[in-house]
Protein backbone atom coordinates (compact mmCIF):
# COMPACT_ATOMS: atom_id res chain seq x y z
CA UNK A 1 0.00 0.00 0.00
CA UNK A 2 1.22 3.48 -0.84
CA UNK A 3 2.40 5.45 2.20
CA UNK A 4 0.64 8.67 1.13
CA UNK A 5 -2.57 6.78 0.52
CA UNK A 6 -2.43 5.32 4.01
CA UNK A 7 -1.72 8.77 5.50
CA UNK A 8 -4.71 10.23 3.64
CA UNK A 9 -6.97 7.49 4.97
CA UNK A 10 -5.75 8.10 8.52
CA UNK A 11 -6.36 11.84 8.12
CA UNK A 12 -9.89 11.09 6.94
CA UNK A 13 -10.52 8.95 10.03
CA UNK A 14 -9.18 11.69 12.30
CA UNK A 15 -11.30 14.38 10.63
CA UNK A 16 -14.35 12.15 11.08
CA UNK A 17 -13.44 11.68 14.75
CA UNK A 18 -13.08 15.44 15.23
CA UNK A 19 -16.48 16.12 13.68
CA UNK A 20 -18.13 13.51 15.88
CA UNK A 21 -16.30 14.76 18.99
CA UNK A 22 -17.55 18.33 18.48
CA UNK A 23 -21.09 17.11 17.86
CA UNK A 24 -21.04 14.95 21.00
CA UNK A 25 -19.64 17.76 23.12
CA UNK A 26 -22.34 20.11 21.89
CA UNK A 27 -25.19 17.64 22.37
CA UNK A 28 -24.13 16.63 25.88
CA UNK A 29 -26.16 18.84 28.23
CA UNK A 30 -24.06 17.88 31.23
CA UNK A 31 -20.76 18.79 29.59
CA UNK A 32 -18.62 20.50 32.20
CA UNK A 33 -15.62 21.18 29.96
CA UNK A 34 -17.19 23.80 27.73
CA UNK A 35 -18.35 26.84 29.60
CA UNK A 36 -20.01 28.55 26.68
CA UNK A 37 -22.13 26.37 24.42
CA UNK A 38 -22.58 29.22 21.94
CA UNK A 39 -18.87 29.19 21.13
CA UNK A 40 -18.91 25.44 20.68
CA UNK A 41 -21.92 25.89 18.41
CA UNK A 42 -19.88 28.35 16.34
CA UNK A 43 -17.17 25.70 15.88
CA UNK A 44 -19.87 23.23 14.88
CA UNK A 45 -21.14 25.71 12.28
CA UNK A 46 -17.63 26.26 10.92
CA UNK A 47 -17.21 22.49 10.57
CA UNK A 48 -20.44 22.34 8.62
CA UNK A 49 -19.53 25.39 6.52
CA UNK A 50 -16.21 23.91 5.43
CA UNK A 51 -17.87 20.50 4.95
CA UNK A 52 -15.39 18.51 7.02
CA UNK A 53 -17.58 15.40 7.04
CA UNK A 54 -17.82 15.42 3.25
CA UNK A 55 -14.07 15.99 2.96
CA UNK A 56 -13.38 13.05 5.28
CA UNK A 57 -15.75 10.76 3.40
CA UNK A 58 -14.29 11.79 0.05
CA UNK A 59 -10.70 11.32 1.24
CA UNK A 60 -11.64 7.87 2.47
CA UNK A 61 -13.39 7.01 -0.79
CA UNK A 62 -10.73 8.12 -3.25
CA UNK A 63 -7.90 6.52 -1.30
CA UNK A 64 -9.59 3.22 -0.67
CA UNK A 65 -7.96 1.30 -3.50
CA UNK A 66 -5.67 3.65 -5.41
CA UNK A 67 -3.66 6.81 -4.74
CA UNK A 68 -5.14 9.87 -6.46
CA UNK A 69 -2.49 12.48 -5.76
CA UNK A 70 -4.11 15.53 -7.35
CA UNK A 71 -7.55 15.11 -5.81
CA UNK A 72 -6.12 14.17 -2.41
CA UNK A 73 -3.99 17.30 -2.30
CA UNK A 74 -6.99 19.39 -3.32
CA UNK A 75 -9.10 17.96 -0.49
CA UNK A 76 -6.30 18.36 2.06
CA UNK A 77 -5.82 21.99 1.01
CA UNK A 78 -9.54 22.65 1.49
CA UNK A 79 -9.37 21.03 4.90
CA UNK A 80 -6.39 23.20 5.88
CA UNK A 81 -8.28 26.36 4.93
CA UNK A 82 -11.16 25.47 7.22
CA UNK A 83 -8.91 24.24 10.00
CA UNK A 84 -6.95 27.51 9.99
CA UNK A 85 -10.18 29.45 10.64
CA UNK A 86 -11.27 27.06 13.39
CA UNK A 87 -7.81 27.12 14.96
CA UNK A 88 -7.84 30.90 15.10
CA UNK A 89 -11.33 30.95 16.62
CA UNK A 90 -10.42 28.38 19.27
CA UNK A 91 -7.22 30.27 20.05
CA UNK A 92 -9.19 33.50 20.55
CA UNK A 93 -11.69 31.71 22.80
CA UNK A 94 -9.27 29.41 24.57
CA UNK A 95 -10.97 29.67 27.97
CA UNK A 96 -14.17 28.12 26.66
CA UNK A 97 -12.81 25.79 23.97
CA UNK A 98 -9.56 24.47 25.41
CA UNK A 99 -10.80 20.89 25.09
CA UNK A 100 -10.52 21.12 21.29
CA UNK A 101 -6.91 22.29 21.15
CA UNK A 102 -5.28 18.85 21.25
CA UNK A 103 -7.35 17.51 18.37
CA UNK A 104 -6.83 20.67 16.34
CA UNK A 105 -3.07 20.48 16.89
CA UNK A 106 -3.02 16.84 15.83
CA UNK A 107 -5.13 17.40 12.73
CA UNK A 108 -3.15 20.45 11.65
CA UNK A 109 0.20 18.72 11.92
CA UNK A 110 -1.12 15.53 10.39
CA UNK A 111 -2.51 17.43 7.39
CA UNK A 112 0.84 19.17 6.94
CA UNK A 113 2.53 15.79 6.63
CA UNK A 114 0.39 15.11 3.56
CA UNK A 115 1.81 17.86 1.47
CA UNK A 116 3.00 18.49 -1.99
CA UNK A 117 6.59 17.52 -2.49
CA UNK A 118 7.24 20.90 -4.16
CA UNK A 119 6.67 22.62 -0.81
CA UNK A 120 9.35 20.53 0.89
CA UNK A 121 11.95 20.99 -1.86
CA UNK A 122 12.10 24.75 -1.23
CA UNK A 123 13.24 24.40 2.39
Amino acid sequence: MNFEMQMARMLAENIDGFVKFVQEQYQDERNCFTLNRDKLYQVKLLIEEYKFQILADELQRINRFTWDETYTYLLVDRFREGMAIIDEYVENNYQDLFILTARIYTLTNFSLSIGRKELFKES
